[in-house]
């Protein structure tokens, strides 16, 4: 390889600007299976523009976030969350010394494997697999199974080890934060844990400007503590977070938020959590979420597309690949096609 080529000359700077605690681009584990390299980007750089073409990607933008089905053109989808979480984590990555592009390409794929539906589908995606007897349903596992087996036709997208490390590892489910964060430490990277932050920085933020734009909750309805500590804008909030974790963080083997912040954080996710993920407005529409994709596995495990009438694990876990891998209105479309009767000419 020519030693003058675009990749080795930033592998090179890499080497000078980064933290000697960044994951460099030319000590990577590699990939499940060995191929050239490109001459013109690193590693994670490729990492990073295979997620953004494949097809999981593009069908993000008709997945929920939190706000089931929602009627206007500012509420997040499930694209726009992972662009957001992307924007944090690059900012915190760059400011701490640590290699973007693998934050870059950890973020973009973090939530591929998320369901239609967002939080609730999942849910009814874990009771329907542990029904059957599978190790339930985890979207940071289906994200994984997504870029290693279930993209480009079932050879996946080949990507190293430290971006399917950090994609597996991105999750904390609805726990205190500071239990979430702590978790990260099993990640193989700190950008990996850098991404695990920057998920609950975006979500907590912008949940809660969806949730006061949908009319769930009020800004006075916001808790004095969050406020005090946090800020009163939606601006405030995510800089004051971001800020905290690039001071606590800078020149440490590390990613973390102080003590003062976290306390706040999770006030807010407790907040976020009785008023919005687990108010009756929004659970109300479980059962019904509930009733779709129950209606649509059964159609799919008892017969897969061009196979006879059977069922087994197998099934099953091609019916779970499918439904997941649905958008909102896709699966909406395929319920009403297989249970509401076709009205005579």
């Amino acid at each position: 390889m020519n030693e003058d080529c675009p990749r080795i000359q930033w592998e090179k700077i890499e080497r000078i600007i980064l933290s000697p605690y960044a994951a460099f681009s030319d000590a990577s584990g590699g990939r499940a299976a060995q191929e050239p390299l490109c001459p013109l980007r690193t590693i994670f750089q490729q990492d990073r523009d295979r997620i953004v073409h494949c097809k999981a990607f593009r069908r993000l933008k008709h997945k929920t976030q939190v706000l089931l089905l929602p009627e206007g053109d500012h509420y997040r989808t499930r694209l726009t969350h992972t662009l957001e979480v992307d924007q944090v984590a690059r900012t915190i990555s760059r400011a701490i010394g640590l290699n973007e592009d693998l934050t870059d390409a950890i973020a973009l794929g973090h939530d591929l494997g998320h369901t239609p539906f967002g939080h609730m589908g999942e849910r009814v995606l874990d009771r329907i697999a542990r029904e059957r007897g599978m190790d339930g349903f985890v979207h940071a596992r289906q994200s994984l199974r997504v870029v290693e087996h279930l993209e480009k036709e079932g050879r996946g997208l080949n990507l190293s080890i430290e971006v399917r490390d950090g994609i597996l590892r991105h999750s904390k489910g609805q726990v205190d934060v500071r239990e979430g964060f702590s978790g990260g430490e099993r990640a193989l990277t700190l950008e990996a844990r850098v991404v695990r932050i920057s998920d609950s920085i975006a979500y907590l933020n912008h949940d809660l400007d969806d949730a006061i734009r949908a009319g769930i909750v009020k800004i006075e309805d916001i808790p004095a503590e969050v406020i005090s500590v946090l800020g009163a804008t939606h601006g405030e909030r995510i800089g004051r977070m971001v800020e905290n974790v690039v001071s606590v963080s800078s020149g440490m083997k590390g990613v973390a938020m102080s003590d003062e912040l976290l306390d706040a954080v999770e006030r807010l996710r407790s907040f976020l959590y009785s008023r919005v993920y687990a108010s009756a407005r929004v659970l109300s529409e479980e059962p019904k979420v509930e009733l779709v994709l129950r209606t649509l596995f059964d159609k799919f495990e008892k017969k897969p597309a061009g196979g006879e009438d059977s069922r087994g694990v197998e099934n099953s876990l091609m019916a779970l690949d499918y439904i997941s891998g649905m958008t909102d209105r896709y699966a909406l479309q395929l319920f009403e096609k297989s249970a509401v009767p076709n009205p005579w000419p």
